[in-house]
């Protein structure tokens, strides 16, 4: 079946609009839409690199034990991995414009596997920053959830919310899998061949990406999933520096922020007449986007936000809720096992806000999330002990539907203020997700060198959590793009 014949019947295929194409003739067959199962090859890519995520909680304590390196210095490797993570994020979803998503995605788990791999060879702690910080770092962040966002902005305008929400579970999956195993792995064979395995899990899914991941719908010739015919005339352009319209309001529309809006590149019209965006350098993109966003209360109250999101989750929890229970008597293997419960219902939560996204105002769902989110962590301190019991378990539940629930309506706040730079936008707030992450883990971890516990560190988390719910309620209206969709 060629790619054409997998248009869904009703959707015209992209040659048609430009009435000069041989994929016009073809004949439409009904058939699952190609965007599909590029969603799916982007789902296991994400929970490939995941295992990487998953990591740091549990290596923490063995690697101290054998080097005596303090628990502040091992924070300041996970920091400098968040950190970059974040900030090669904005950069990395301009490069997908530019080289494709299919060869920024390979090279990204190449670097994770290869800094993974190196770890197990790390003698001193500069090492272990260059390694789990500076590689890694690099490899996750350019595939992180600008990636997810990407994917859903690229192929999708009918379930964009919904997709988005299941992509993001992706990392939840991945962390779900990887946190049980590393932390047996660690226990029984040492944590080398934990972070081995990390290494082998990324390198495993680089097959898959390059032979099934598709860069646009315009390079098999289809419209994104859900897409009206009209626009068929716009999806008949190039596949790649044009993509960044698909699935966004044009860049006139009355309901789009006139001022977030920064020029993609410039026109220039081909001889067959078709009208291409000429895009410039990833990096000059990703900055003009930047300032522009910038010029506005919202991309701030986004970017506050979502800095918050970062220190309560990666930061805080993600990196220190397995050494801060094992310091209460808890093994680590258990610790592990209800961090993983937290990734188990943190699928059931971003899925359930993704399809929420489509439908509820994504200012209220903000701050519903990080209200509750706050709660949780001022009850943490008195929760915590050396075993398992109901009221732990209701913690990593809630915490779990809590954890990255925030994705969706924060990717649905940038398209709708920023169009066709949303996603490069969201690019710049992940940014700020990752700071606020890297801030809270380097944080947490002298923290508890300094007062031997992590009390402190929870309560100022759940201040901060109640600074960001006032602060998504704040942010001005944005009018939605299109009907929410049964």
């Amino acid at each position: 079946m060629t790619a054409p014949d997998l248009q869904p019947a009703g959707q015209p295929a992209a040659g048609q609009a430009g009435g000069g194409s041989t994929r016009a003739s073809r004949p439409r067959r009904r058939g699952l839409h190609p965007a599909w199962m590029v969603a799916g090859v982007a789902f296991i890519a994400l929970l490939g690199a995941a295992g990487f995520r998953a990591a740091p909680s549990v290596l923490i304590v063995p690697m101290q034990d054998e080097y005596g390196w303090s628990r502040g210095l091992l924070s300041v490797a996970v920091g400098v991995s968040l950190l970059l993570y974040g900030l090669t994020a904005p950069f990395a979803a301009a490069l997908m414009d530019r080289f494709g998503v299919r060869a920024v995605t390979s090279t990204a788990l190449v670097l994770v596997a290869l800094g993974s791999g190196l770890t197990v060879f790390v003698t001193a702690g500069w090492q272990l920053v260059l390694c789990w910080g500076v590689i890694v770092g690099l490899g996750t962040g350019s595939m992180a959830l600008v990636f997810a966002a990407t994917v859903a902005n690229r192929w999708f305008v009918k379930r964009r919310g919904l997709v988005m929400g299941v992509l993001t579970a992706g990392s939840a999956t991945g962390q779900l899998i990887f946190l049980p195993l590393l932390a047996w792995l660690a226990e029984s064979s040492g944590w080398r061949a934990a972070a081995l395995l990390v290494s082998a899990a990324a390198l495993a899914v680089v097959p898959l990406v390059l032979c099934f991941l598709r860069n646009s719908p315009a390079e098999l010739g289809v419209l994104p999933y859900g897409a009206p015919e009209s626009d068929a005339g716009r999806e008949a352009g190039p596949a790649v520096p044009a993509e960044a319209h698909r699935g966004s309001a044009p860049p006139d529309r009355a309901d789009q922020d006139p001022e977030a809006t920064p020029s993609a590149g410039h026109s220039a019209r081909g001889d067959d007449g078709d009208v291409a965006v000429v895009a410039p350098g990833a990096a000059r993109r990703a900055i003009e986007a930047l300032i522009q966003a910038a010029r506005t209360r919202t991309f701030w109250a986004l970017v506050g936000g979502f800095a918050i999101c970062g220190a309560t989750t990666n930061g805080l929890i993600g990196t220190h809720f397995v050494p801060a229970a094992h310091d209460h008597g808890m093994p680590t293997t258990t610790a592990a096992g209800l961090l993983a419960v937290v990734g188990i219902f943190d699928i059931v939560g971003t899925v359930a806000s993704g399809a929420l996204t489509d439908r509820v105002n994504p200012r209220i769902l903000l701050a519903v999330y990080y209200a509750l989110r706050g709660v949780g962590l001022l009850m943490l301190p008195a929760l915590l002990s050396d075993t398992v019991h109901p009221s732990i378990l209701a913690f990593v539940i809630v915490y779990g539907l809590d954890w990255v629930a925030t994705v969706p309506p924060t990717a649905a706040l940038c398209r709708q203020a920023f169009g066709e730079s949303g996603t490069i936008v969201f690019g710049w707030v992940f940014a700020a997700h990752q700071i606020g992450a890297a801030l809270a883990s380097v944080g947490a971890g002298v923290i508890r060198d300094e007062t031997s516990d992590y009390t402190v560190a929870w309560f100022g988390a759940a201040g901060l959590c109640a600074v960001a719910a006032l602060m998504s309620l704040g942010i001005r209206k944005v009018p939605r793009i299109g009907a929410p969709v049964a």
